[in-house]
């Protein structure tokens, strides 16, 4: 029991195991209770289930920001808060994309929530190494936190200039790759990942991949471009390794409960990006003044952050208040994987 303790007291990347250890339990617990009572048996979630749900994520996130600034400061709260929000701000353009993926890929919404739900699995594991591998390179390089603020002004910039520009997934990477190298079958097999299927020359039953199996492992890759620009910007913020990845855990636990409500409505924020845009051009030039002793106040960040948002979502819905809502839905084709 003295040896449990004590591994328990100890550290790990600066930070004593236990916090480690309740919030890995805090995931775990969320995702059984996700899936193993809220959606035990599979049904298509609507708009109003979804907030609830998102709800439900966000103060479970804010009840773990309490714990941290209660346990060690109100300096580390501030930063799980402000890293939080600009996490969940900028994998808000993710949303986006996935819906085209699953347009494009034809997935009924019914099946979608357990592809979002597998792709946690994945984000918990990607974003530990991203994450992990950024503190090293902060640590003992510095200087590359130039190079962060940089690519995120340019980051910026782009999305600004591309707002409008629609993501093409036929012409993705990733796609090729697996309509190529992999059998795919033409239409979804219930929910399933996979299907052994006889094999269209020899007729020996083979390993097929689903077009769900397709759509899990493009929202990977798409959540790892994203991340690409999301992690970098939390080291904006703080380069306490423990506040860097749980508030992107939960960011993305929160979006992708919250994802149905946006894909109902996905025309009403079409000038959400702009806001994104001058999140990360904001994000970057902080980060890049940090190496040089400048360090802008947490509390107007959270605040600047939230503001810039906020102000992006009223206005995209005042511009649209006379649209009718009109989410994206698959396609009647399903030709996209064949094989």
């Amino acid at each position: 029991m003295e040896t449990l303790l004590s591994a328990l007291m100890g550290e790990f990347l600066g930070t004593p195991v236990y916090f480690w250890v309740a919030f890995v339990a805090i995931v775990i617990g969320l995702l059984v209770f996700d899936l193993g009572i809220l959606h035990r048996d599979e049904h298509e979630i609507g708009a109003r289930e979804s907030l609830s749900l998102y709800g439900f994520y966000v103060a479970i996130a804010m009840a773990f920001g309490g714990w941290v600034w209660w346990q060690r400061g109100a300096e580390s709260g501030l930063e799980f808060y402000t890293a939080y929000v600009i996490e969940q701000s900028l994998a808000m353009d993710n949303m986006f994309v996935i819906a085209s993926i699953f347009t494009f890929l034809c997935i009924p919404r019914i099946y979608q929530h357990r592809v979002l739900f597998w792709g946690i699995i994945g984000v918990v594991v990607l974003r530990a190494i991203l994450i992990g591998l950024g503190a090293a390179l902060v640590y003992q390089y510095s200087w590359i936190l130039f190079l962060f603020g940089a690519f995120l002004v340019f980051t910026g910039i782009r999305m600004f200039r591309h707002q409008d520009d629609e993501p093409h997934i036929e012409r993705n990477p990733v796609f090729k790759f697996l309509t190529t190298h992999f059998r795919i079958t033409k239409e979804l097999r219930g929910h399933d990942f996979t299907a052994r299927l006889p094999h269209p020359k020899t007729g020996k039953t083979v390993l097929w991949l689903t077009p769900l199996a397709v759509a899990l492992i493009m929202v990977e890759f798409v959540d790892l471009v994203f991340a690409v620009d999301s992690v970098p910007a939390v080291f904006a913020v703080t380069q306490d390794t423990f506040i860097v990845y749980t508030s992107n855990i939960f960011a993305i636990l929160g979006l992708r409960a919250l994802y149905f409500a946006l894909a109902a409505a996905m025309n009403r924020f079409r000038y959400l990006q702009t806001s994104l845009a001058i999140i990360l051009v904001l994000v970057g030039i902080k980060i890049f003044l940090v190496p040089l002793g400048i360090k802008i106040d947490t509390l107007l960040s959270l605040v600047v952050t939230v503001g810039i948002l906020g102000g992006g979502v009223l206005y995209s819905l005042y511009k649209t208040r006379n649209e009718p809502d009109m989410g994206i839905e698959p396609v009647p084709e399903t030709n996209h994987t064949d094989s």
